[in-house]
């Protein structure tokens, strides 16, 4: 038996490689400290650099996981390690968007059919750092018009003809146009929702990524226009 804890400060500021984000997580696992720097950098790139609150960025981005070797158990190419590993990352890194300042609702936005990962990553965080995007998901707008704004803006490789979007389980869009089985009813009722999951097939290749956001709400504003630093 090893143990894993974890702490995360958020959460205004948040956005991949240089956030206002401190994170520490400790281990009595024993792992040569190669092995953990290996295993850290691969969850982090699947957890803490997917999410954004706001895009902008700081100078106090760390994230540091120390193994004490207390427990005297081995765990060096353990899978069971590395799932709970990333099982308490992915935990926080979520706390943290959930905690965003004056967000109301937690959001997951599931790219697939990207020609690579890493495009596939870039029009996710194009779609969850959108201002538009994140005010029409605060107004509960199923405006899938903005979705395929933000994607167009990234750089990353897309073809309009080609994009399939869904609010949850329900199908919006399908190669470039919108649905006839979509209602907007069924749209808005994702939308209404705490958690809501935007999936969008660029119908390229295979590549994928998920990232993770909260909406932008007069909260928002408040808490940022009203002190000085």
């Amino acid at each position: 038996m090893v143990s894993i804890a974890g702490i995360a400060k958020g959460s205004g500021m948040i956005a991949p490689d240089m956030a206002t984000m401190l994170v520490y997580i400790f281990t009595d696992a024993k792992i040569p400290q190669a092995a953990l720097q290996a295993e850290l950098s691969r969850l982090c790139d699947l957890s803490f650099n997917c999410i954004t609150v706001d895009s902008d960025t700081s100078t106090s981005d760390s994230l540091m996981l120390c193994a004490t070797g207390a427990s005297g158990v081995e765990v060096a190419d353990s899978a069971e390690f590395s799932q709970a590993l990333e099982a308490v990352m992915l935990d926080l890194a979520h706390q943290v968007v959930r905690d965003g300042e004056g967000a109301t609702k937690f959001v997951e936005i599931q790219i697939t059919g990207a020609a690579t990962d890493a495009e596939a990553k870039v029009h996710g965080l194009a779609i969850a750092n959108s201002p538009l995007v994140k005010t029409a998901i605060a107004g509960e707008d199923p405006n899938w018009g903005r979705i395929v704004m933000a994607i167009g803006k990234s750089g990353a490789e897309a073809d309009r003809d080609l994009l399939s979007i869904s609010f949850g389980d329900v199908l919006v869009a399908e190669k470039g146009w919108v649905s006839p089985s979509y209602r907007e009813e069924d749209g808005a009722a994702q939308m209404s929702r705490d958690e809501i999951t935007i999936k969008v097939d660029l119908g390229l290749a295979a590549g994928k990524c998920t990232v993770w956001t909260c909406d932008l709400t007069h909260q928002y504003i408040t808490i940022n226009a009203d002190y000085r630093s």
